[in-house]
């Protein structure tokens, strides 16, 4: 079942990603393959003492719509994840965090993306001014982790790491009897 490359070209190279157009050995036939490739990214799931879940909102233009997320950003060459999350909490939102543990990772889009989205869990959090890339507009706003529970289940939350971090944090609370 593994796909072996045999050549391929970069047909685009952009800020944020490239996409390659590659010809692989599939075990007895060929095929052409498709692949953006990503740096990978970061999202934070950041708790506050009210079990209330620090999220932005925005708009994302190649959805056309305003969109409720958790604090995410793209990683940095060499950048360390756990450090890009921390990053982006304060970028978005203005808020530290006093700790931070692993949630896991997630690949969104595995059939022709490379991208890894790695997710974290901050607590202890204090607020701050946020400070926003130049060209982002972002709103931090928080939210009863059961409304954004909620909110995941009707739908009305879409964006996959979103859904991803808070449905994964519900279960691990909920299997390990404890407030993780």
């Amino acid at each position: 079942m593994i796909e072996r490359k045999i050549s391929g070209e970069t047909v685009y190279r952009g800020k944020i990603f490239s996409v390659e157009r590659d010809v692989v050995d599939c075990g007895g036939f060929t095929a052409e393959r498709e692949v953006v490739r990503h740096p990978g990214g970061v999202a934070v799931l950041a708790i506050d003492g009210d079990d209330r879940a620090v999220m932005v909102r925005q708009y994302r233009y190649a959805t056309g719509r305003v969109m409720l997320e958790l604090p995410a950003g793209r990683l940095e060459e060499g950048e360390d994840p756990m450090a890009a999350g921390l990053r982006e909490l304060a970028e978005e939102t203005g808020f530290t965090a006093s700790h931070i543990e692993p949630l896991g990772r997630m690949i969104p889009t595995g059939g022709y993306d490379s991208e890894i989205i790695w997710l974290y869990l901050a607590t202890g959090l204090i607020g701050g001014a946020p400070h926003p890339d130049a060209g982002e507009v972002v709103r931090a706003e928080l939210v009863p982790l059961e409304e954004a529970l909620r909110m995941v289940l009707d739908g009305t939350v879409e964006d996959g790491k979103t859904a991803y971090g808070i449905m994964k944090y519900e279960l691990l609370r909920r299997t390990s009897g404890r407030g993780l």
